[in-house]
């Protein structure tokens, strides 16, 4: 039997200059994303960093009992300064760790590109993701929905081996928390996708589940209440390079 953490948290990262070029690219209606830098050197924005900050802030104010025990991050710079602001809020003697499995979703050739750029550039691939539908579209050189389920499912079994029992937190992407609520909540492709279609996941926003007997359960969604409650902003864009997911 799948030993589960008594407490997993999946967070965003918060606001990154890639969610910012992209909303100038749509503003404009370019075909392009600006960003000159790798997908994995990214940062955060200005205002990311401050919803990275009152998250942790958030978390350092509950008991020891309700704050994380494990942080795990996805190794993209965005993600990596999230966690590590949390981090330094807790004082915790855990160190981050930080998992490749937890990366973005990889977007091959569309990388970087506006909903508009692909259809005029690559009008063939987005006749065949209307076709197979986004959860199983796969564009040369990136990764499907399901590809991206297949390396969560090896994340969890690793935190089911290494931290049965433990408060663990997970800082990574939006497709990737959505995966996770796919493979947790063992959901089907119509429903995940509707869930998708609802809203977008906000940057440092919550996704919390707690053990329940051999299960896990899902307790909040898309909780932004710590970034409220200092003010900070509240941002939802997708990632830049998923701008046509």
């Amino acid at each position: 039997m799948q030993r589960w953490p008594s407490r997993l948290w999946l967070i965003r990262h918060g606001e990154s200059a890639g969610n910012v070029a992209r909303d100038a690219a749509h503003s404009i209606g370019g075909e392009d994303i600006d960003i000159q830098a790798r997908d994995i050197d990214v940062p955060l924005s200005a205002l990311g960093e401050r919803q990275a900050i009152a998250l942790g802030r958030w978390f350092a104010s509950k008991s020891e009992s309700e704050q994380p025990e494990v942080i795990l991050s996805s190794p993209y710079l965005r993600a990596w300064n999230t966690a590590l602001a949390m981090h330094t809020a807790l004082s915790t003697k855990n160190e981050v760790i930080a998992d490749e499995r937890l990366r973005e979703r990889e977007f091959g050739v569309l990388d970087r590109l506006t909903k508009l750029g692909i259809e005029r550039r690559h009008p063939e691939l987005a006749t065949s993701r209307r076709l197979s539908g986004k959860f199983y579209f796969r564009p040369p050189g990136g990764e499907s929905w399901c590809d991206v389920i297949l390396r969560l499912r090896s994340v969890l079994d690793s935190v089911s081996l290494h931290y049965p029992d433990k408060r663990v937190l997970f800082v990574g992407h939006q497709v990737v928390i959505l995966c996770f609520r796919y493979l947790i909540e063992k959901l089907d492709e119509r429903t995940i996708l509707e869930i998708d279609a609802s809203a977008d996941v906000a940057n440092c926003s919550m996704q919390r589940e707690r053990e329940d007997h051999a299960n896990l359960r899902l307790l909040r969604y898309n909780f932004v209440a710590p970034l409220e409650e200092e003010g900070t902003p509240v941002t939802t864009a997708p990632d830049a390079r998923i701008a046509a997911r």
